[in-house]
Parts: structure tokens; sequence; C-alpha cells
């Protein structure tokens, strides 16, 4: 795939992120109160809460496209968009499932859109185990840890396929509705539900404790790490630790839920306390949100994947652009009136004084834009500019080569930080000069 593709395909991903989230809270919007049992109410914030992550999620695909518009072939970039997406189209599904099947009766197939979405949530989870492993550079830091990958594969397909076919309620996103594809048999003297119940409890069992692991992998790099790759490592340990912690929390209770509802009948189902861990739950659906946003900070802040080209065009050119759209039309509609006060009707000379007017100050709001952008967020590039801006002033005005020599060791100490820094003139011509740098 080349270079052009990848970015054209991530920013499609992007994209669809967009769209789906818009589509799930307008269903989300549309959609009445669920009915759940008192203890499961927890479970299903307000709009309010939907509408905080489903804009907070679009930094997954907005990261990922980032990094893969300058690294395609480093996996961190398509492990952010493929968490977007899969976010999306789960609150999407979700949304859809409850819309049909509370609300509008004409749309078809909301038992299987639900049946989906809770397929989708533990291939999520997988992901996430992955971006924990491979951040930054997208390797593993040794072959050993394949064995916490497999595991991660492993416990989600094995967990998956407990809940898909399971004969009970879709548990986990949507208690009102029938598994429509849960199997009711025997299978070599154990019953479906035995043989299930097993698959989810060790799936389970291989996520949770691989989950877990994953957290070693940064906090590993972080004990080796120098300088800025430091910093980026501590940003995002910043989002992974209270993500794991809270994930972990869920997979725990889930785990035991599991032992109790499928081996132990008898015991007290821990699905019916659930609204003691209704904290736990919505820091578990905003601790994976925070992520990209440290991952973000770290590429903006210390150059993570070297993307700050990318960032800053976007931030200069998209702000840009903002002002210029607003400034043209509010200029069309003060002109427009001001010439209904004067002359009583609407002249097109409006149109044309706001086009001048943009066209004369594109160039000067870009300066002041990219210059604010320099000073905010790239300090060292600001600072560097202008001490060589001081400098190209100062050197029209000395005449003592002494002191230009001087300054020139001195900027070049300053702006390019060398190791060593010397400077050796001609003896037999003044006016040629040679520099060395090392």
């Amino acid at each position: 795939m080349s270079h052009r593709t990848a970015a054209w395909l991530a920013w499609s991903l992007c994209a669809g992120c967009f769209a789906l989230i818009g589509l799930a809270l307008v269903l989300d919007f549309l959609t009445g109160e669920v009915p759940l049992r008192p203890e499961l109410r927890g479970l299903r914030p307000g709009l309010g809460f939907a509408v905080l992550t489903g804009v907070l999620s679009l930094a997954f695909p907005t990261v990922g496209a980032l990094i893969v518009s300058r690294l395609p072939t480093n996996p961190i970039g398509w492990l952010f968009c493929g968490m977007g997406l899969l976010y999306g189209a789960g609150r999407f599904t979700g949304a859809y499932a409850d819309y049909a099947l509370l609300e509008n009766f004409a749309f078809p197939g909301g038992e299987y859109v639900a049946w989906l979405t809770m397929c989708t949530w533990f291939a999520s989870l997988t992901l996430g185990v992955f971006l924990i492993l491979l951040f930054p550079e997208g390797q593993l830091p040794s072959r050993r840890w394949r064995i916490v990958a497999w595991a991660a594969i492993f416990g989600a397909a094995l967990v998956t396929l407990g809940f898909a076919f399971m004969p009970e309620n879709l548990i986990l996103t949507h208690p009102y509705v029938e598994n429509p594809f849960g199997v009711v048999g025997v299978v070599g003297g154990f019953t479906t539900y035995d043989l299930f119940g097993a698959s989810r409890f060790v799936g389970m069992t291989l996520l949770l404790t691989s989950n877990l692991a994953a957290l070693l992998s940064p906090i590993l790099r972080l004990h080796h790490a120098r300088g800025n790759e430091r910093h980026q490592l501590r940003w995002f340990l910043f989002a992974a630790v209270p993500l794991t912690v809270f994930l972990g929390l869920i997979e725990l209770d889930l785990l035991i839920s599991i032992l109790t509802h499928d081996f132990m009948p008898q015991a007290v189902d821990i699905l019916q306390s659930r609204q003691l861990l209704t904290p736990a739950l919505i820091a578990e659906a905003l601790a994976p949100l925070v992520v990209p946003i440290f991952t973000y900070i770290a590429i903006l802040k210390y150059r993570l994947y070297d993307t700050d080209v990318v960032i800053n065009r976007t931030l200069v050119y998209g702000s840009l652009s903002a002002i210029l759209v607003a400034l043209y039309f509010g200029g069309i509609v003060v002109l427009q009136r001001l010439f209904v006060l004067l002359t009583g009707q609407q002249s097109t000379l409006a149109v044309v004084a706001s086009t001048l007017l943009i066209a004369a100050l594109f160039t000067p709001l870009r300066r002041r834009i990219q210059s604010f952008i320099d000073r905010r967020f790239h300090r060292k590039k600001y600072d560097a500019r202008k001490t060589l801006e001081i400098f190209w002033a100062r050197l029209r005005e000395e005449t003592d080569l002494d002191a230009v020599s001087d300054d020139l060791v001195g900027v070049v100490r300053e702006t390019m930080q060398p190791a060593h820094v010397s400077l050796w003139l001609r003896p037999e011509t003044v006016s040629k000069k040679g520099g060395q740098t090392d």
C-alpha cells in the first residue's frame, strides 16, 4: 500500500467513525427509556453522558489517521483507527437495536444487531491489549511477549464464542433481548450451558490476565527509555494505567458473574449487585477515551512519530479557514445591511468587497496564526527563528569581525545545539570566512 493510499484509507475510516457516532446519537435521542431491571439501570447512562463519550471517542480515529499519514507501516495508527471504528460501530448497532426493538418496529433485524453489538465488545478489548503491548514503536519488546498477545486473541475468541451462543439474554448490552443464536442441546454428555459457560470462563480469564500483563510492557519500556521517549511513554501511561485498572475491575466482576451464574447457581448472582460498581462502570467507559488524548499530547509536545509538521499545518490552515469563512459571511451580512440602510436594497458589492477583504487578509493572517502556533506548541522552532532574526539584524549593523564571530558561534550553539562548535577564518583574506561545526 502506498503512502498516499494509506493516508486516504485512514482518513476515510475517520470520516466513517464520525458518521457512525452521529447516527448513534440521533437514534439515542429518538429512543425512549430502555426497560431494564432496577439493578441493571446503572449500566445505561443518560443522553448527556452518551454525547460526551461519543464526542471523546472521535479522538481515536483522528489520532490514528494522523499517525498513519506520517507512518503508514506503524501498526499503532491502524490500531487507533480500528478501535475508533469498532467503538463507533458498537455505538451505532446498539442504538439501532434499541430503536428498532422499542420505538419503530418497522426497522428490521433488531435482535441480530443487538447480538452483533455484544460480540464486537470483546474485539475492542483485544485491540486495547495490542495497543498497550506495541506502543510506541509498533513492535513487541521481545519474542516472549507473544504469549500475552496470543492469550488475548484466544481469550477474546473463547469468551465471544461463549456469549454468542449461550441460550440466555444478551446480558452485556441488551438484557431485555433473548439471544437469537442460542444453542440448546447435549454434546458428548455435556450440555451447551456447560460448554459455553466453560468457554467464556476460560476466555475471560485469559483476557483479564493478558490485559494486566500488557501493562508491564510500557512500564519496562519507560525504565529503559531516555529523553523525549521517556516523556512520550509517561504521557501514554497516564491513560494506560487507569484504563487497565478500571477495565480489570469490570472484567473481574464479569468473571465472577460467569462463575456464579454458570457453575454455582445456588450462589448469589453477582449481576444482581452490579449497581455497586456503577462508578467503576462510568470510569471504565471514560478511561479508554482519554488514551488518544494523552497520545496526542505526547505527539504535540514531545514530537512522537514526528507528526508535528502535519499537526502544525492542520492547526494553521484549519484555524485560518474557520476565521476566513466567518469573516466572509459576516462581512456579507454586515455590508448587505449597510447597503439596505443607505440605498433601501441589497447589492452584489457586498460579496465583492468581502472577497477582496479575504484575499487581502489571507497572507498576514496566516503569518500571525503560524507565529501563534509556533509560539504555543513549537517553542524551540520559534525561539530558533527569533534568534536568527536578531542575529541577522545585528549582522547588518556590526563592523567588528571579532564580535560577529562571537555572535555567530553563540547563535549556532543556541539554535543547533551541537556537541562542539568552532569558527575558522582564512588569515590571508578577511572577507572570506569558513566555519566548521560538529
